[in-house]
Formats: C-alpha cells, structure tokens, sequence
C-alpha cells in the first residue's frame, strides 16, 4: 500500500474528509519551501501538492502564476526540488506528490524523473496538460517505481473520459470545480457535487475537490460530498502576502490549520 492510499484508508477509518493543500517550489524560496511541507504536514495535511514553477502555466490564474514567476527567478530545477522533498521526508510522512505541466517533466526525462522522484520520496504526479489518451507510457514509469499517476477531470468531461480516467488513475482523482482557471471564489460551484456524482460511477478512489476553494466555510461543503478538498491559491496568496517574513511556513501553517474543519 501506497502513502496517498494509506492515508485516504486511515481517513475514511476515522470518518474524517481529507485536505490537500497545494504550494508553488521555490516561492519564495526553495528553503522555505523545505519548511511549507513540514508545516503543511504538521497542520494535518493528508496529501500535499507541490507545483513545479512553469514559465507558461495555462490552467492556472494570477495567483499561481506570479508565484511560478517568482520562483522561476531563483534558476533551479527539477533536481533541485526533488532535493527539497528528500530533506522534507526525513522530518514527515504525508505523501507529496508533483503537480506539474508535461514540458519540465520531459525535459528532464521521464524514466529518469520517475526514479529520481521515488527516491526522493515523491508518492505521486499530477500532469495537468497530459491527456489520459498519451498518458500510458508516462503513467507506466511512474507505476513502476511505486508512484500514483493523478488525473483531472471537469464538469465539461464527458462520461467516455470519466470512464477512460478511471481505468487509468490510482491515489485519487481530482475534480475541478468549474471550468477556467485557477483561482480563489466566493462560492463553490453547484457543477462540483455534480461531477463528484458522475465520478463515482466509474470509480471508488477517492475524490478531491478544487479550484476555487478559500475558506473553511467552502471546505465544509465540498466535504459534505467529496472526500478531500484541495486548496491552492489561497495558500499560495498567503505566501506571497509575507513572503518577506522569517516566519512565512508556520504563519501558512496556521493559516492552513484555520481552514481545517475540526
């Protein structure tokens, strides 16, 4: 057994919902970053997402992308966060998995990031340009050293994708809330526990809601029918608020453990 399906076991023993929030590498800094995944994890994280900075990050709003912006300044690569992660794991067990765009992953190379990324402790990926049609011999690298491959769906899917995610997908599925871009919103889309519905007719993995969730209020909703909630933008906005602060991983830490229903 996995660490992501571990911890979803452990959940669904307890009677708890998940929360999965989802930082940017490197923003501020890559030691900072070090330090959000032991405070994330500490604040009850049950899976983090850790985005690789992106110079061209479609899916994602202003938020997400000043903050890729950021990060890309500071001139590291995959090798260097997946060194970040290793130090992390020495100090945590909640799973990580990368959240990233297909281009970094292939200019790295695929068979050498799938073993580097096992060694370093990574449980998972999450390519959110790569389509469940192209994705069979990247999944199968990642499979092979013991990785989840997550995938996204929307309420745009159709039910022949949803079904063709589901063979593919282990660890969880990701449900956008709504189509667009990343983003904080003042409500949570009525179009998300439509999804979750149709989802759960092609899969029992758990399912994750994100896109737009901000506040623990959202969060209590989206776990009323899903079984976890991602947060990312407003995680990522915090960041950038006291990115010039000595104390910016436990002040998001905090901040995280405010949007955690007890």
């Amino acid at each position: 057994m996995g660490r992501i399906e571990g911890a979803f076991n452990a959940l669904r023993a307890a009677g708890k919902k998940g929360f999965i929030p989802f930082i940017t590498a490197g923003d501020p800094d890559l030691s900072t970053t070090e330090e959000l995944l032991v405070e994330l994890a500490r604040a009850g994280a049950t899976v983090i997402e850790l985005g690789v900075p992106f110079s061209d990050p479609m899916a994602d709003g202003p938020v997400i992308q000043r903050a890729s912006e950021r990060a890309l300044t500071h001139r590291f690569g995959l090798a260097e966060i997946l060194e970040v992660v290793s130090r992390a794991r020495l100090r945590i067990s909640t799973p990580i998995i990368l959240f990233s765009y297909f281009n970094p992953l292939l200019q790295f190379g695929i068979e050498r990031l799938a073993k580097a990324a096992a060694a370093a402790g990574i449980d998972g990926v999450l390519v959110t340009d790569l389509i469940p049609e192209e994705a069979g011999e990247v999944a199968a690298q990642f499979r092979a050293q013991g990785m989840d491959m997550i995938f996204l769906v929307a309420p745009t899917s159709t039910d022949v994708r949803l079904e063709l995610i589901a063979k593919q997908a282990s660890g969880f599925i990701y449900a956008v809330s709504r189509a667009g871009v990343t983003g904080t919103q003042n409500t949570v889309s009525t179009e998300a526990e439509k999804l979750v519905g149709r989802v759960r007719k092609f899969s029992s993995l758990p399912i994750a809601v994100g896109f737009g969730i901000s506040s623990r209020d959202q969060v209590v909703k989206v776990h009323a029918f899903a079984d976890a909630v991602v947060v990312g933008s407003a995680i990522v906005q915090e960041i950038e608020k006291v990115a010039g602060r000595s104390d910016v991983a436990s002040h998001v830490g905090k901040f995280a453990t405010g949007l955690i229903p007890t």
